[in-house]
């Protein structure tokens, strides 16, 4: 009779309990390296389409009357700089002093000054991918970028040397930080999303109204019985106000330099067209994205407040403000593209982050990311092409600088009529070459602290030792010139002076003058 040893039985659940837990740990480490790839995923393919949207022809557009403004407070030193901003401009000073140093490294080229803004918009894409996969699943953020990335807005101001990509990117940012600090708050995140919201107002004013909607998800938190989160988001929300706060007070003296955008109905209607580029893809994103409120469940409040508040704000306080711009409201794009994102994913599977699908689902998934993000490529390539176009309402300061650098002769004066900032212009466009003297300039922008310079107040004493001048004109109908001159400077060069060559270019005439 053999003995009985129970010394086998125990070892077998042993060594299967061993193997579950290095199964969970396996499991668990394919899940991270799998939520890792998905990020990454989602960042970069959106960042990768913005680029070959934006970079091709990023210098081959003429820079227009904001970038000379860029280029020309960013090319000052930082004293010059000081006095411009007490006057005018003081909510764009972190940009101008990055910008500063950028000039001092990359050169000031039409392609150099928008290089920052390009990749600021590549990020913004990949940030919007990143939200939607955290709030909805990797399919939609996958869509949402992608969509992102097509707008012809985003190439227009992608290409562009002004700060708008920088709101746009800061405002996806304090959203991203927001929801990581929801997930698993923590000081650290708390305080980043508080200089989130500092670097949002310093991008640009408007885009600190995307705070509300971050308010309205925290107000959902609280409700779902978190006892600390509003005292969290306060503090925070203050840390980011409160560094922006002294720029807003001298920035609200500052208010009457965009007097000049008197809002219309007009412009409400034409609001989807020209915050997105085209009717096509402006209409096209709204109407999805105004049916994926349906399916946002919890984050419908973020994103209709993302979306809907800014403009109706900005428009409601117009004839005040003056802030109803569609270049201003940029950063309400990537809510509309991610509101989308969510319709389109909905379609193939529920909206949960990180939930399996089936095989089945996962083809279907594919198909309908590549379908809608292709065919919304191709309705909006007319507007990509449109957006890399010289503006058609811009004179043609690069070919007016050609004409006055390859005839002009030492001891030969310049002079400047109009109010499309022909001065500006025209200094960047000679930057680099042998210009005339600006014979009428009596005080430089520097010492006015301004961007205008102040014209010579006797035209007679400072015209007296020129003998040929090359005036730049932006008057067009059929105007005389010098019509809107100074009276006493137009009566001196009608007394003195005769006209000579002519040159007729896009929305600017150069004309030479010599004396009798």
């Amino acid at each position: 009779m053999t003995a009985y040893t129970p010394v086998e039985e125990p070892q077998a659940p042993r060594a299967e309990a061993g193997g579950g837990r290095a199964d969970r740990r396996r499991a668990a480490s394919g899940d991270a390296r799998g939520a890792r790839g998905s990020a990454l995923l989602v960042f970069v393919l959106p960042a990768l389409a913005t680029l070959a949207c934006v970079l091709p022809g990023l210098g081959r557009r003429q820079l227009w009357r904001d970038e000379h403004a860029t280029w020309w407070a960013s090319s000052l030193s930082y004293g010059d700089l000081g006095r411009l901003i007490e006057h005018i401009d003081v909510v764009f000073t972190p940009y101008y002093a990055i910008m500063h140093l950028w000039i001092a490294v990359a050169g000031d080229s039409p392609a150099a000054l928008r290089l920052p803004g390009a990749l600021a918009m590549a990020v913004s894409a990949g940030l919007v991918g990143l939200i939607g996969r955290r709030v909805f699943a990797v399919r939609a953020g996958l869509l949402a970028g992608l969509l992102f990335a097509v707008v012809p807005a985003v190439t227009r101001y992608g290409q562009e040397a002004r700060p708008y990509a920088f709101a746009t990117l800061f405002a996806l940012l304090a959203t991203l930080l927001l929801l990581r600090a929801l997930e698993k708050p923590s000081l650290r995140d708390w305080t980043l999303y508080g200089l989130a919201v500092a670097a949002t107002g310093f991008g640009h004013l408007v885009a600190l109204s995307v705070v509300a909607g971050h308010l309205c998800l925290v107000v959902l938190e609280k409700r779902r019985g978190d006892r600390i989160v509003h005292y969290a988001f306060a503090g925070a929300a203050m840390l980011g106000l409160s560094i922006t706060l002294p720029m807003v007070a001298q920035g609200s003296g500052q208010s009457g330099q965009i007097s000049w955008n008197v809002t219309t109905t007009q412009d409400l209607i034409d609001y989807p067209q020209e915050l997105f580029g085209s009717w096509i893809t402006g209409g096209v994103l709204m109407g999805a994205g105004l049916l994926g409120l349906l399916v946002a469940r919890r984050y419908a409040l973020l994103l209709a407040s993302w979306t809907l508040l800014p403009p109706v704000l900005t428009f409601l306080t117009a004839n005040q403000l003056h802030l109803f711009l569609p270049r201003y409201l940029l950063f309400t794009v990537p809510a509309w593209a991610l509101l989308a994102g969510a319709l389109v994913a909905r379609l193939s599977g529920p909206l949960t982050p990180g939930a399996r699908s089936g095989a089945g689902a996962k083809v279907l998934s594919g198909f309908l990311v590549t379908a809608v993000a292709a065919g919304y490529a191709f309705a909006a390539l007319p507007g990509i092409d449109l957006a890399k176009r010289d503006m058609d309402d811009e004179p043609d300061y690069a070919a007016a600088a050609a004409a006055v650098a390859g005839k002009a002769r030492p001891g030969d004066g310049m002079i400047f009529n109009g109010g499309l900032s022909e001065r500006r212009a025209m200094s960047y466009e000679l930057r680099d070459r042998r210009a005339p003297e600006d014979v009428l300039m009596e005080f430089t922008p520097q010492q006015n602290g301004s961007y205008g310079a102040t014209e010579c107040r006797r035209p007679a004493r400072c015209l007296a030792d020129v003998d040929r001048l090359w005036l730049v004109s932006t008057i067009r109908d059929g105007k005389p010139l010098l019509q809107g001159m100074n009276e006493k400077t137009a009566a001196v060069i009608a007394k003195d002076f005769e006209a000579g060559r002519r040159v007729e270019l896009h929305r600017v005439t150069v004309q030479v003058l010599d004396r009798k």
